[in-house]
């Protein structure tokens, strides 16, 4: 008959394994028989905790309650490059805004799909208020996560992460910090945490910048620096940054804080010089490599940003995205024997339609490339058949009826004319639409 491992430390092997929900169970067992115990409560409201856990420096998510209930003034016409919710044209030599595409809020398409800029919204103002963030992170273990030396500390994790009842959070920090004398620093960085989640910046702004004063710590400037962002105010949040690679010279996550505000700001030269610099200190950061293979594609640079994907494919990531990038790279590479065999994969690793869609409306860019219209077509429909809301793909089969003269099915002229003007007005070396604003005045010039 072998020896039973300690139930307390069975427990502890799950957690170490991140089988979070027997570490649960079993901590429950053993509270069941001595309520008192310290040791299993800590661990049991860990586990709870990691399983909804949320870096806050990561993910910051603006839902509808936070853009319909913000009552944040900033100004309506911001000096160029000075606001992020007014990014303005291309700095810096980048490619022009007619060849990358944009978000809904203006901001240029990433190549590493962050909360903050693009998805992962929520539906309802209900559920914007209610649901508590559920997103895990890639980053390593940091202060923020990492400590739960006592029971409290992991009780305010657990109250602020599991159950986000940020009023209570709020109430333990505030306690605790009275109880240390306002001289310990982890708390008053959770108490700018609960200000920043209740939409108080400016008193999240004084706690972190108090903390700062009495520990200098990476996690700290992150998250001051995340204030001023959501403030709109991308300068103050590089001065934290560059200040903060002062004193801790070639930290991975300050470099990267500073690629995405000038990524933010429509400054993809600059954004591309501080990803390179990423890469020299961690030559496997994901996202930096993304954005440079992307930096690339949209620079007419096919051949490079197909070195960076299939270095993220050596890496072992493995997913819908890398692979409609890896097709995408290979037709405009004119690596013809690649292209279907990485737009299947695409498609069998699709998660949800939308993915889906995607693929299917780039397929049909590569159809209508070759000149095989009626697959562009069938392309293109599939990709609505799947997302029904896709606009490009409505763009594009309208673009492909006008061309077989169908003009009744693509709309009004008029109003085409008119889009066109004010696409020229806004990007004048667009080709394409100096091109169809040449058609429509020549069908005009018919009637």
């Amino acid at each position: 008959m072998g020896v039973e491992m300690d139930p307390l430390l069975h427990a502890w092997s799950y957690f170490r394994r991140r089988k979070f929900q027997l570490c649960s169970d079993l901590c429950s067992q053993l509270l069941a028989k001595a309520p008192g115990d310290q040791a299993a409560w800590c661990l049991k409201i860990r586990a709870l905790t990691e399983m909804v856990y949320v870096d806050e420096i990561d993910v910051d998510q603006e839902g509808i309650a936070e853009m319909m209930l913000d009552e944040n003034a900033i100004a309506q016409v911001a000096r160029p490059g000075t606001s992020l919710k007014l990014p303005g044209t291309s700095q810096g030599g980048g490619p022009s805004q007619a060849v990358r595409p944009l978000t809904q809020t203006g901001r240029p398409i990433t190549g590493f799909v962050r909360p903050s800029t693009q998805g992962g919204r929520p539906g309802t103002m209900e559920q914007a208020i209610k649901t508590p963030r559920t997103a895990h992170t890639a980053r390593p273990m940091t202060s923020a996560s990492g400590r739960y030396v006592r029971l409290g500390t992991a009780l305010f994790e657990y109250i602020f992460h599991h159950e986000n009842d940020v009023k209570n959070a709020i109430d333990l920090a505030a306690y605790a910090t009275q109880h240390a004398q306002f001289k310990d620093w982890w708390w008053k960085v959770q108490i700018g945490k609960c200000y920043y989640r209740l939409g108080l910046y400016r008193e999240a702004e004084t706690q972190f910048k108090s903390a700062l004063k009495q520990q200098d710590m990476v996690d700290t400037i992150l998250y001051l620096a995340k204030v001023y962002s959501r403030l709109d105010q991308p300068l103050t949040a590089l001065n934290v940054f560059k200040q903060g690679l002062d004193r801790f010279s070639g930290e991975v996550s300050l470099l990267c804080g500073i690629a995405r505000i000038y990524e933010e700001m429509n400054n993809i030269s600059t954004a591309a010089e501080y990803y390179k610099d990423v890469l020299k200190q961690d030559n496997t950061h994901v996202e930096a490599i993304a954005c440079i293979g992307s930096n690339h594609f949209y620079s007419d640079q096919p051949e490079i940003a197909l070195r960076f994907y299939r270095r993220l494919l050596q890496m072992g990531v493995y997913n819908c995205q890398l692979f409609n990038n890896l097709g995408l790279c290979c037709f405009y590479a004119q690596q013809y024997d690649m292209i279907l065999s990485s737009f299947e994969r695409a498609l069998s690793l699709a998660e949800n339609e939308e993915e889906t869609a995607d693929v299917w409306y780039n397929l049909g860019h590569v159809a209508a490339g070759i000149g095989d219209t009626s697959l562009a077509f069938q392309c293109f429909k599939l990709a609505l058949t799947n997302n029904n809301d896709h606009a490009e793909a409505y763009n594009n089969l309208a673009v492909l009826e006008m061309q077989k003269g169908r003009i009744e099915q693509v709309g009004d002229l008029q109003r085409s004319y008119m889009a066109a003007q004010m696409s020229e007005a806004a990007y004048p070396e667009h080709v394409d639409t100096q091109q169809l604003i040449t058609q429509l005045r020549q069908h005009f010039a018919r009637l």
